[in-house]
């Protein structure tokens, strides 16, 4: 295999202006990132092939392009995306991995990390990706590196698994049983939406009963030795077959669009749009909205963590984050104290996290991106990929590659480069149109392909 690695002497300098201020970092996971805060333009480049390791000409970041047009012969032309935040994407030993496609496909590949080769598994079909028998949004084990847990492909009520070894589903819990009020029953317009664990695979959150993100009236948790636990947001009634029961600590009603589990599997943020959220105790009946109003500056994409949140609403800088306790909505603490000047705008960010799965202090990471669709890089971090400390003993940003998406929102939401890390932090696979060069998607007013690329962190 050739691998192509343009290095400019530029590169090589500010390498070494990395290594320089190590010392003054907490922590020093990717001694080999950019640390600094010049400005590196994004050079013009072609899109890549797949399965060539490929180094960004202006960051250094080594990655490699896993998908094209021809990957899903059934539908060509498709487009490829990493599924949302909060979702395990890769396996734990990162020996596999999946993508998102058109008509709500799911598609497995295995992974060499030593090559950053990309091979098709045992059954996969033409194209090499191999067909995920679950509904869209799947997740990986944090524990059995051949094991996903997910929803029935044609049953969004039933949770269930698949095993890679055996090429099975298999339900194992039927929430029609949870004996939610009023009780939910399946239909062609009753759905479900996230599956999201907690890192010892013991509890499972879905939402569910509505017909679509965003009209979802119920929060669903089942517990694989307790049983199923349940929150209709419309009414405030919390049940099931353990926990107290009764009415939610907020007088607030509402629909929900996403639900996760935290890490230990005591909390799940539950979202209702933008400008804020809920976080339900699940174990009792306290629910804490965290709204933009007061100040508690709760807007933005968000991560979650074993027993803390982070997100990053916009305030005063793009690059201003804040972590915050589960259990204290109100206590924030800036990543980035004190914020450097001059400040940048303009950016939005998607963030991947795996600190709090693992219960230790995983820098976060995060594409940063034009809300606009603003394609030009003006200024540092425009358009890049970068991971912040978290630990609180420095306030160090690692800078990776430019990820060279555009977002084109008001035609085709899945432009958006979500990106998502591997359960060891040293992989992180993201969605991007390659400035708009990968051609067009016919399923959506020929809205740009997005394509998946996979950096290593280094």
């Amino acid at each position: 295999m050739t691998l192509r690695t343009p290095v400019s002497l530029l590169w090589f300098l500010n390498l070494l202006l990395a290594a320089s201020v190590a010392s003054a970092q907490g922590v020093e996971p990717y001694p080999q990132a950019f640390t600094n805060r010049l400005f590196y333009p994004q050079t013009a480049m072609s899109p890549p092939g797949t399965n060539v390791p490929f180094a960004d000409p202006d960051l250094g970041g080594v990655m490699v392009r896993v998908t094209d047009g021809n990957l899903n012969p059934k539908l060509p032309d498709s487009f490829f995306r990493n599924p949302p935040e909060d979702v395990n994407e890769w396996s734990m030993d990162d020996s596999k991995f999946f993508v998102s496609g058109a008509s709500s496909t799911t598609m497995a590949f295995a992974f060499n990390p030593d090559t950053m080769t990309v091979s098709a598994l045992p059954g996969a079909g033409a194209g090499g990706g191999l067909s995920v028998p679950l509904r869209d949004g799947p997740t990986f084990s944090f524990t059995d590196p051949d094991l996903m847990y997910g929803t029935a492909l044609n049953a969004p009520l039933q949770i269930a698994t698949y095993r890679f070894s055996t090429g099975k589903a298999q339900t194992i819990y039927d929430t029609t049983m949870c004996g939610t009020q009023p009780p939910l029953v399946a239909g062609p317009k009753v759905s479900s939406v996230d599956v999201t664990i907690s890192n010892d695979d013991n509890r499972i959150v879905i939402t569910a009963g509505g017909p679509a993100a965003g009209a979802e009236p119920f929060v669903i948790v089942y517990d694989q030795t307790l049983g199923c636990r349940w929150y209709n947001t419309e009414t405030g009634q919390i049940g099931g077959q353990w926990g107290p029961t009764g009415q939610a600590t907020t007088p607030d009603r509402f629909r929900t669009n996403h639900a996760k589990i935290s890490g230990n599997g005591q909390f799940s943020r539950i979202g209702v749009g933008s400008g804020g959220f809920y976080v339900w105790d699940v174990t009792s009946l306290n629910v804490t909205a965290c709204k933009d109003r007061g100040g508690p500056q709760c807007s933005g994409y968000s991560a979650l963590g074993y027993d803390t949140y982070i997100n990053a609403p916009g305030f005063v800088d793009e690059l201003n984050t804040y972590r915050r306790p589960l259990n204290d909505l109100t206590d924030w603490t800036p990543l980035i104290n004190p914020l450097p000047q001059p400040y940048y705008t303009g950016m939005a960010k998607n963030f991947a996290w795996n600190d709090g799965r693992l219960d230790t202090s995983f820098p976060v990471c995060a594409t940063l991106y034009s809300p606009k669709g603003d394609p030009d890089v003006k200024q540092p971090y425009d358009g890049e990929v970068v991971c912040i400390e978290t630990d609180g003993i420095a306030s160090t940003v690692w800078r990776f590659a430019h990820h060279r998406d555009i977002w084109a929102g008001k035609q085709f939401y899945w432009t958006l480069p979500y990106g998502n890390l591997s359960l060891d932090g040293r992989w992180f696979a993201f969605t991007s149109s390659w400035d708009e060069q990968l051609g067009t998607f016919w399923g959506e007013s020929n809205a740009p392909r997005t394509d998946v690329f996979i950096l290593k962190l280094q």
